[in-house]
Formats: structure tokens, C-alpha cells, sequence
């Protein structure tokens, strides 16, 4: 495959919104853990752990915490939910590694750095350490309200002195890391990472009033839109506002993008531990946008929610192609999607109406453009030029392929009224970062299908 699907995808604009943060990454041996047993004590961290905290309200939580993660050797994330905390954890360490978080700004970055005609990112908080993650090119522009008209800027012009922060701190931890605790002395069986991630009040997902009348025209001039971040929305907040208020002002801005011409628009789906949340996302934004991605645990989730509890459990328990398949085609039936794209450690795949105007060898090429940009982004880290994407071309696929294609075609047996795609990712052996691969491929996959699709209206 070349790159001319991608050099035709460049020539579109993009709007995206709204949740980036700020990825603080610690790099841990030994010393820095010990010095942090010592701080507290090993009998109190002990205690601590005993009790399992389930967030971070104090630094005790996350000392015990990250403790009993490097004891077992397991990724973990545990939410921090004091805001009061920055200063502790920015005077405790000196970060690694600071990189740009959250889907939005993930894929902001991706799109402007593959010279994308015009990339629009929206985040209703942007202070100046979140403003210059984000990457210095002049197609990047952020939506502002001056005189009461719209204008652009580039992020790093438009931040906003006291806005607040978001700021996940991941913990890198290797196998073989020793420390004590007490008289036991530890050693990490398996390298992971402990994420601290940021769950404030502060932090909430909307437009700004002042831009709210301005989204008709910004969605009129894009050719696509991919909104994120709704997993960052609470049930209830201390101010009274609800779950409820901002899937209803969340409702508004795709209506809002929607009202001047039918721009496409993409769901990116991520994991929503609270089931009545997850149900009040897929039912209130599911039906109004065009295309959704998530992943094979996703598909899960959301068709528990939908009232499919049997096929959800298989999924989770067999991971078999068909049931993604068959559940898949009920997401897609029931939230009157255009198009459903899956992606998995192993394939991706598409899922859309039999009358979808593009073959299935265009669906497939556009998947490829997808899984090609994720190895480049595995391989290097960042994809920093268009250039890049010729690293993920080198990249073979993975060696499941072959399996993944004959379970396919047995799935495919059951599915006539429907065009199903799917194709194996190419699999990087020892990526860089693994850091926003689930972004860059639904980033990859609908632009260079809403590319095929302008190609094919125009013909």
C-alpha cells in the first residue's frame, strides 16, 4: 500500500474536541520508591494498603497504592480526586517526560503534524503548560471569541492564565526493581506502569457559551469532526449540575456542527466504568453522530448497556470474532450509525450498511491507513512529519493474520445484509510508546474515509 489515500486524506480540515491533559511521566528505580516508604513509614504505608484506598486523597493513598502495584507487578490507574495534590507530587518529582494527553489533543497533534489543510482542536481548559504540549505548526488552530467574532489562534496564543489543569502522572516501573518495605525486601516481577489520574471538579466537558453560536460556522467550514472525552463527565457535582446538564449541552454542539451542512462526525468511545453513565453516553450521543470507534472490551461494555448482557459476557470471556461481529452489527442497527469501526491489539475492522456508497476494497485501504499511522506512532514515539508513515509501512503484520482472516470468513457467512471489513494490524515487537495507538488509528481510519468518500460524491 502507498501513500496516496493518506496525501488525499491531507486535504481536509478537522475539527476536535474536547479533552486533552497533561501527561507526566516518572521513570522509578528503587531509590526514588524508598525514599517514599521512608517519608511515611513502612508500618503506615502497610496499614494503608491493608485498607485499599480505591482514589487518592492524601499522599498516603497513592504511596500505598503504588506499593502494592510494583509488589505485584500489575498496571493500575487509581483516580486522584484532591486538587490540592499538584504541588505535592510536582515537589516530589522531576518528571521524565512531559507529553501531550487525552484524545483530542492526541489527536490534534497527529493530524497537524501530517500536514492535515486545517486542524481546529477545542478544550474548554487550556493553561499555558497544557498550551505548549501542543505542536508548533500553523495549520493548528484554536477557536477564540474577540469583539464577538470568531477567530483563531494557535493553542500557545490562546491559553488562558487561570484555567485549571489536568495532569495524569504514569509511573513506569521495570522488572527486577528492588526496594524495602519494612524487613521485606520487594522485587518487581513484571515491568507496567501506575497511573495517577486526575479526576477534579474543575475538569468538565462542554463549549464555552461565548463560542456555542459560532459551532454552525465552524462546522461548516470542516469537512469532519471527532469528538472524545464524555468518559471524563461525572454524575453529579457539588454545584448541582449533573451527568444530565452536559450530555445536554453535549447533544447541542453536534446539532450545533450539524446545523449548516451534514458534517461527519466521530465518537471516539472509551471505557466507562459506571454503568448508568455508559448508558446515558451511548443513548444520548450514539444516534446523533455518523461514526463511532472503540474496542473489542467496548463493545462489550456498550452492549451490556444496550440490554445484551449474554453476548456481552462472551465477548468478554472468548473474544471471538464472531460475537465482536454480531455485536457490532446490533450497535450499529440500534444507534443508526453509518459506520461502526472496531480495533483490537490483533485487527481492525469496519462495520457499515450494505448500501454504504464505498467497496469493501476502499473500506479495507482505509483501515490500512489506520493501522499503518499506529505502527509509525509505535515505532518513533510521535509522528512528527508525513513522512513518518512510511516507518508503519515497514512494519509487517501480525502474525495472527492468518487465523484472524479465516475466522473472519466464518463470521462473514452470517452477515450479507451488511458490508464487514476487517483487516490484521501491523504489530510493532517492542514499541516506543504504546501511548494513544487506539487515537491515531480512528484518527487514520475516518479521515481517509471521509477522503473516499469525497472521491467517491465527486465522481
Amino acid at each position: 500500500m502507498d501513500a496516496g489515500l493518506l496525501n488525499g486524506a491531507r486535504d481536509l480540515s478537522i475539527y476536535t474536541a474536547y479533552n486533552t491533559n497533561v501527561d507526566a511521566i516518572v521513570y522509578l528505580n528503587g531509590d526514588i520508591v524508598q525514599r517514599l516508604i521512608d517519608e511515611f513509614g513502612a508500618g503506615a504505608v502497610r496499614r494503608r494498603i491493608d485498607e485499599y484506598p480505591r482514589e487518592i486523597d492524601e499522599p498516603l493513598d497513592f504511596v500505598a497504592r503504588l506499593v502494592h502495584a510494583l509488589k505485584t507487578g500489575k498496571p493500575m490507574a487509581v483516580p486522584l480526586v484532591n486538587e490540592e495534590l499538584h504541588r505535592w507530587f510536582d515537589d516530589h518529582f522531576d518528571y521524565d517526560v512531559e507529553r501531550m494527553g487525552g484524545q483530542a489533543g492526541i489527536i490534534a497533534n497527529l493530524l497537524a503534524s501530517l500536514d492535515f489543510k486545517r486542524v481546529i482542536v477545542y478544550t474548554p481548559h487550556l493553561a499555558r503548560r497544557q498550551a505548549e504540549l501542543f505542536v508548533s505548526r500553523p495549520n493548528l488552530l484554536y477557536p477564540v471569541v474577540e469583539d464577538g467574532k470568531l477567530t483563531f489562534k494557535h493553542p500557545r496564543e490562546a491559553y488562558r492564565e487561570n484555567d485549571p489543569i489536568k495532569v495524569n502522572r504514569i509511573f513506569e516501573f521495570r522488572a527486577g526493581t528492588r526496594f524495602k518495605l519494612g524487613n521485606e525486601t520487594i522485587t518487581v516481577p513484571f515491568s507496567g506502569r501506575f497511573i495517577v489520574s486526575a479526576r477534579f471538579e474543575s475538569i468538565r466537558i462542554y463549549t464555552e457559551e461565548a463560542l456555542k453560536p459560532f459551532l454552525p460556522e465552524i462546522g461548516e467550514g470542516v469537512d469532519g469532526a471527532i469528538l472524545s472525552g464524555y468518559q471524563g463527565i461525572k454524575l453529579r457535582y457539588s454545584d448541582g449540575k449533573d451527568a444530565n446538564h452536559y450530555l445536554r449541552k453535549a447533544k447541542e454542539d453536534v446539532m450545533l456542527l450539524k446545523r449548516r451542512k451534514d458534517v461527519k462526525v466521530h465518537l471516539e468511545f472509551a471505557s466507562i466504568q459506571n454503568r448508568d453513565l455508559r448508558k446515558k453516553v451511548i443513548y444520548n450521543l450514539f444516534p446523533l453522530v455518523d461514526s463511532v470507534g472503540m474496542d473489542e472490551s467496548e463493545i462489550a461494555y456498550v452492549l451490556n448497556a444496550l440490554g445484551y448482557p449474554r453476548l456481552s459476557e462472551r465477548i468478554f470471556t472468548y473474544n471471538r470474532i464472531e460475537d465482536s461481529v454480531l455485536g457490532g452489527k446490533i450497535i450499529l442497527d440500534e444507534m443508526n450509525l453509518e459506520i461502526l469501526q472496531i480495533h483490537t491489539i490483533y485487527y481492525l475492522m469496519y462495520i457499515t450498511s450494505k448500501d454504504n456508497p464505498l467497496s469493501e476494497e476502499e473500506l479495507r485501504k482505509s483501515l490500512e491507513v489506520g493501522t499503518t499511522l499506529a505502527a509509525a506512532r509505535a515505532s518513533l514515539g510521535e509522528i512528527r512529519s508525513p513522512e513518518d508513515y512510511r516507518v508503519g509501512l515497514n512494519v509487517p503484520f501480525n502474525e495472527r493474520g492468518e487465523y484472524v482472516k479465516l475466522r473472519f470468513e466464518e463470521a462473514k457467512r452470517r452477515t450479507r445484509e451488511y458490508k464487514v471489513v476487517i483487516i490484521p494490524t501491523r504489530l510493532v515487537k517492542k514499541p516506543v510508546s504504546t501511548v494513544g495507538l487506539g487515537d491515531t488509528i480512528s484518527a487514520g481510519a475516518f479521515t481517509s474515509y471521509l477522503a473516499l468518500m469525497r472521491k467517491k460524491m465527486a465522481l
